[in-house]
């Protein structure tokens, strides 16, 4: 299996509108075995495109509990289930998600029950477990060890950091995170980090189209985000190998595009920048 992360959805937020990318989702693939990290809207479609066969999946890790994170979660795991998933599933994160699966499970649960009666299919509830991250204690996946480091993504508390080691290779997602340097030491020297990004020029037009925000959105997006220029210097910090946008703020303003990406990382950054956008591949 090649070892890739794939940026299934790069958008920041949760909404989408004609021609925009799909909120954030990534796949890794490394060392044989292959995760979903984050679960917005158009994960499932996103995987399928990659070449994945849903019924395969058995490791998902969310990095907080923003909809755009983990809306498509359940559905996720439900669609694999009609693919033919009847092998565990291990889904890491934040302390709620069993609870946003119960509830799901209870929306779903005609037609659950039915396709348990009908169709001869697991009880998909028994398939999949959940666990609580805890920055104290790694997590080894055969052969992965990954490391939680908290992220600063207020009023949220519960919001996490995953840095991956397998075979050598060393992978960062910063998942939403403020400006935090301690992610220089947590992604050292790593083949591949990716982190958040905003644009400061392109937020007031954002918040306009949004429209049904008030000054309260401007003040989360900065103090609860990353600028590019930010993020360029914490790549520099780490000594990483290569830099990957994602999560961009904004997505899906034509006035704003790669070249004012890379314009704002220049003066900090002039490794290897990835621009981030749904279905970019990026090989280890």
């Amino acid at each position: 299996m090649t070892d890739y992360v794939a940026l299934l959805g790069t958008k920041g937020g949760p909404a989408i509108r004609q021609g925009s990318p799909m909120p954030t989702s990534s796949v890794l693939s490394l060392a044989g075995q292959w995760a979903v990290f984050d679960c917005g809207l158009g994960v499932t479609k996103g995987l399928v495109d990659q070449g994945l066969a849903l019924k395969d999946l058995s490791l998902v890790f969310i990095t907080h509990l923003h909809s755009d994170h983990y809306l498509e979660l359940g559905p996720l795991i439900h669609t694999a289930w009609t693919a033919g998933l009847k092998t565990p599933v291990r889904v890491w994160g934040p302390s709620g998600l069993a609870r946003y699966w119960q509830g799901f499970l209870a929306a779903m649960q005609t037609d659950i029950a039915t396709r348990i009666e009908d169709e001869g299919r697991p009880d998909l509830a028994g398939l999949v477990s959940f666990h609580t991250v805890d920055a104290t204690a790694p997590i080894t996946e055969s052969a992965w060890t990954v490391t939680v480091q908290a992220a600063i993504h207020p009023p949220l508390t519960e919001t996490w950091s995953y840095s991956v080691r397998a075979d050598g290779r060393h992978v960062v997602f910063t998942g939403d995170t403020a400006h935090n340097p301690a992610i220089a030491a947590f992604a050292q020297g790593a083949d591949l980090l990716i982190h958040e990004a905003m644009l400061a020029e392109g937020l007031a037009a954002l918040q306009k189209r949004i429209g049904n925000g008030d000054d309260r959105l401007m003040k989360h997006w900065l103090r609860a985000h990353t600028l590019a220029e930010d993020v360029a210097r914490t790549a520099k910090a780490a000594g990483v190998k290569a830099l990957a946008l994602n999560h961009l703020i904004p997505s899906d303003d034509p006035a704003f595009g790669p070249a004012d990406w890379h314009r704002a990382c220049a003066p900090h950054w002039s490794g290897v920048l990835h621009v981030g956008h749904d279905g970019m591949r990026i090989f280890l």
